[in-house]
């Protein structure tokens, strides 16, 4: 368990700031919990994917988005991520994924006694419209960033966007990694890790950052937080993850059985985000029934809207803390 400490230069010291490990469907999963004072409402961040870790992130949340001031922030270290057994990352699955999500939901609401803000990033968006369908008690609102909708619409979009940045570039060394990379979809590690690189060299996932400068932060802030084993079984188990997951996400399509939901759901896309074409911006919010709907799409943003436009998200974030929950 971790004690007090400074959230960051200007901010109030977190009076809360504990890691915990509690046994989920068979698998013990951590969750760091942090605020600034007690009795904030909830809000549980979950992580994009597949296979990638969040302990290791907690500072940078804080530094960009600051919500501890306004929630008591959980972090939740998904299955198999992170320092997990390598057992636990080969038992992932989408169903799986949805399913551990609920019950985290219902925890951290027996814990707070307070329904739950849910801000789900990439597939960690599209793993809490789900589990916010059949969570409603726990679920106050959700906050869905970048959600996967659609892989066949996304891979589609992407290789469409990588070709056109390629022929615009002339740049032989571009020409040649999409040409390796191939046509969708992408059902192994090598050429999914692939697809990344090349859409953070184009601004695709963090707006002006390269891959490079993503890595070599990716892998400071993990030696710090995991240590050297740690970061090696951290990689390991991300890896095991996309093995399990990419042969499934193929087969992801929203469209075919939308979920609905009984609370507020707020969109977050990046106008620059390869992944997330126009058409699933406008398509995915009429298709999810929800109480309420609101959509913003965010200039000068890659995939990661919430590092690319801390403050816009953030306004989102605290203007749902209002919102109220039915049930």
């Amino acid at each position: 368990m971790l004690g007090p400490r400074t959230a960051g230069a200007g901010r109030l010291p977190l009076v809360i700031d504990k890691t915990v490990t509690i046994e989920i469907n068979g698998s013990a999963q951590r969750i760091r919990m942090c605020a600034e004072s007690r009795g904030l409402p909830p809000i549980l961040i979950v992580q994009a994917g597949p296979g990638l870790p969040i302990l290791h992130e907690v500072k940078k949340f804080q530094q960009h988005l600051h919500l501890e001031s306004d929630f008591m922030v959980s972090y939740w270290e998904q299955r198999g991520c992170g320092i997990a057994p390598a057992q636990d990352a080969k038992s992932v699955s989408l169903p799986q994924q949805v399913e551990d999500l609920r019950s985290v939901l219902q925890w951290l609401e027996n814990q707070t006694k307070q329904a739950v803000t849910v801000f789900g990033i990439s597939l960690g968006g599209t793993i809490t419209l789900q589990a916010a369908a059949r969570e409603s008690h726990s679920v106050k609102s959700v906050i869905a960033i970048s959600p996967d909708a659609n892989t066949a619409s996304s891979d589609a979009s992407v290789f469409l966007f990588l070709h056109a940045q390629s022929a615009l570039a002339e740049n032989r060394g571009l020409s040649a990694r999409v040409k390796k990379l191939g046509e969708p979809p992408y059902t192994d590690s090598a050429a999914f890790q692939l697809r990344a690189r090349l859409l953070s060299d184009l601004g695709g996932i963090e707006h002006g950052k390269k891959f490079s400068g993503i890595l070599k932060e990716t892998l400071f802030s993990m030696l710090r937080t995991y240590g050297p084993v740690g970061t090696a079984k951290a990689l390991r188990n991300m890896n095991l993850i996309q093995r399990e997951l990419l042969p499934q996400l193929v087969l992801l399509d929203l469209f075919a059985d939308p979920p609905q939901i009984a609370v507020p759901v707020h969109y977050v896309f990046g106008a620059q985000d390869p992944l997330t074409p126009l058409a699933i911006v406008e398509r995915l919010p009429l298709a999810i029934a929800a109480k309420e709907t609101t959509v913003i799409r965010v200039p000068k943003a890659g995939h990661m809207v919430h590092f690319d436009q801390p403050e816009i998200v953030r306004s989102i974030v605290v203007k749902a803390k209002g919102e109220t929950n039915a049930f």
